[in-house]
């Protein structure tokens, strides 16, 4: 009995032993959807958590209940305890997700993706309208006030990478790293450090490997920028892939979760690699879909 009772008080101390699975977050048309990935396969899914902006938006200022749809991408921040939320009509928010309290709100247009940054920031990428092209940063506790604006053409991704404290911006043509100066704490600023010509045109999105290693998907391919060595090398398991508007990739079990346009911009489709499955969600336009790991 002696070695089953060491195993529990290992499993007790460094909290290891508990099963864990993994959430894919999607969101298309007015509908947000959290999915138990293990538990779903082609029609049969199942979802663990929903938000309708229909159905919220008496908590939004009244251009969201008109202008918050579709929505593009939902990425969890904060581990998992708030959604952030980029729509091509409407803007940001950002959700709490135990209440679905709107914590954050900007009107937008065409904000494609969004992230949080130290300081209670939030860097958006904007794109192909007159009001958009832009990187731009807000204030969570400032809502609907831009605190700095940089011009990025078509901006479809941002990612800010907490080791190298730097936000990489992703536009048309072009990769950007950017610092945060926080020395003035009612108008920080970026400053822009370099900027790299992707391969291909037309850039889609933007996703952190590790701390060294960004995805960066174009309409022609997929490319695993190496930041060090600031080098673009073709991502071997899309090498082929067209039109990639959304990839995730888990170095250590070399899981791929992507989704990839069907009908115009958009796709009903969710797709794996290690497990190869296909995720049919028939009732929402997705766009982009992201992960998440449950303990």
């Amino acid at each position: 009995m002696k070695p089953i009772i060491s195993f529990f008080i290992l499993c007790l101390f460094f909290g290891s032993c508990t099963n864990s699975y993994q959430e894919l977050i999607v969101c298309g048309d007015d509908k947000i959807l959290i999915i138990d990935e293990q538990s779903s396969n082609g029609t049969d899914v199942k979802v663990v958590w929903s938000w309708n902006v229909a159905e919220s938006a008496s908590q939004l200022p009244e251009i969201y209940q008109k202008y918050l749809i579709p929505l593009d991408e939902c990425k969890p921040v904060d581990n998992g305890k708030s959604l952030l939320v980029t729509s091509s009509s409407g803007g940001v928010v950002l959700i709490e997700r135990a209440t679905r309290k709107c914590l954050f709100y900007a009107f937008a247009p065409m904000a494609h993706s969004a992230d949080a940054m130290p300081g209670g920031y939030i860097a958006v990428a904007l794109s192909t309208h007159p009001m958009g092209n832009s990187i731009e940063i807000y204030d969570r506790n400032r809502p609907e006030q831009v605190l700095f604006k940089d011009s990025l053409y078509s901006g479809h991704g941002a990612v800010w990478n907490d080791k190298r404290q730097r936000l990489y911006a992703l536009g048309y043509d072009e990769l950007r790293e950017y610092s945060l100066n926080q020395n003035n704490s009612s108008s920080p600023t970026l400053k822009l450090e370099k900027k790299w010509t992707i391969p291909g045109i037309s850039g889609h999105d933007l996703f952190p490997v590790s701390d060294d290693e960004l995805l960066v998907s174009e309409h022609h391919g997929v490319h695993l920028f190496d930041i060090p060595r600031e080098t673009f090398i073709p991502f071997e398991p899309l090498k082929n892939a067209e039109n990639i508007k959304s990839v995730n990739y888990i170095k250590e079990s070399q899981q791929l979760i992507y989704t990839q346009a069907e009908e115009s911009w958009w796709t009903y489709n969710i797709y794996m690699k290690n497990p190869e499955k296909t995720i049919h969600i028939p009732d929402v336009k997705l766009y982009k879909v992201r992960f998440l790991k449950i303990h």
